[in-house]
């Protein structure tokens, strides 16, 4: 195995210099399986999206997706399809997968074994698996016993269904999403009282609210501080989107938290709150997060926060939503300045604009 630095993430990958020669053929099927690993957001994190299918002479007889995190995978679920008809065509047709497939005993058993056991003559493989515990590993074991093992087939467009995975596995820290709304002038919130009885100013439309609820729902946790939590009242939850809820995490370097704020009397999951020892620094918390098994993190807090974060490097992607109205000597809490300019701009019906911005 080697690496290849990808031009689009700029980001090291593990490579197969054994790939064979790659035909129209299983480019055709393959983009079928990444049609079917789209399927599984956002149910499969934090596992990767994956699809596979199961050809036989041209013709599919099998094909799946990961549905959702511990249960079966996507060649599980290919293989289960196979009419009993057909089940004896198994051991002469090709699986296509867009990811490797796993070689080791987690929530359920390595699929490399079920390949084997049941004797599929060849496999396709998209993308190889950044995951220490598979990476290369389920290759080895098919050719090991004597499965033809095709890999790199559309390999840029199947790393790029699962950037989350890809990015937390290559870096060891979450794939991280910024996110917050803005004046035109540049400024996140309108002056407030002391005791913030005046509630924070709305900036976001009803379009940018239902769009920031789904974007949650593509993420395992939102991050914010106990400041944004006292101060505004954060919930953090899905009010909006039909989705799997993230994991609500709240950094509290000072032990300020109020713990009767609303955020602990709402949503499907107990907040999980980070204290100075578990968070120091941006690096520090990020990896800690890793380490729970966390591969996609939406921050939603305040300018401090937002801006350690931009500063750290450590982010992938920033959403900034940007209503027209002009704060001048009302606005407080400037919001944070990216470093690169936006990738693309959109306006909303209401006639906010939002903002996209790639850190690549």
């Amino acid at each position: 195995m080697t690496g290849i630095k990808d031009h689009v993430t700029e980001q090291y990958f593990m490579t197969d210099p054994e790939k064979n020669y790659v035909s129209d053929t299983d480019e055709k099927f393959m983009r079928r399986a990444i049609e079917l690993a789209r399927h599984g957001a956002p149910y499969a994190a934090p596992n990767p999206m994956v699809g596979a299918v199961i050809v036989h002479e041209g013709r599919i007889i099998g094909e799946g997706y990961h549905r959702r995190c511990g249960e079966g995978h996507a060649e599980v679920n290919a293989v289960a399809s196979v009419s009993d008809a057909d089940k004896a065509l198994l051991p002469e047709s090709t699986i296509y997968v867009t990811l490797e497939p796993c070689s080791h005993y987690g929530k359920t058993p390595p699929c490399a074994e079920l390949i084997v056991e049941k004797k599929l003559k060849r496999v396709v493989i998209g993308s190889i698996d950044p995951f220490a515990k598979v990476s290369g590993r389920g290759i080895r074991r098919l050719r090991d016993a004597g499965i033809e093992v095709v890999t790199g087939v559309l390999e840029d467009e199947c790393r790029a269904i699962n950037p989350h995975f890809m990015t937390a596995h290559t870096h060891g820290r979450p794939y991280v999403t910024l996110k917050w709304a803005q004046s035109a002038d540049g400024f996140m919130d309108r002056r407030r009282d002391a005791d913030h009885t005046e509630g924070a100013m709305r900036l976001s439309g009803e379009t940018g609210e239902t769009l920031v609820h789904r974007l949650r729902s593509l993420h395992d946790a939102l991050l914010t501080t106990s400041r944004t939590v006292n101060a505004d009242g954060a919930r953090l939850t899905l009010r909006l989107w039909d989705g799997k809820e993230p994991l609500r995490v709240i950094v509290d370097r000072q032990a300020t938290l109020d713990p009767q704020a609303p955020i602990f009397s709402c949503g499907e999951r107990e907040p999980l709150v980070l204290g100075k020892e578990e968070a120091p620094d941006v690096p520090s918390l990020l990896r800690h997060l890793y380490s729970l098994g966390i591969t996609s993190v939406m921050t939603e807090a305040g300018p401090t926060m937002l801006q350690a974060i931009i500063d750290s490097g450590m982010w992938d992607e920033a959403r900034v939503e940007v209503n027209p109205v002009r704060l001048g000597k009302e606005g407080s809490a400037r919001a944070p300045q990216l470093p690169i300019a936006p990738a693309a701009s959109i306006t909303l019906p209401d006639g906010n604009r939002l903002l996209r911005y790639f850190n690549v």
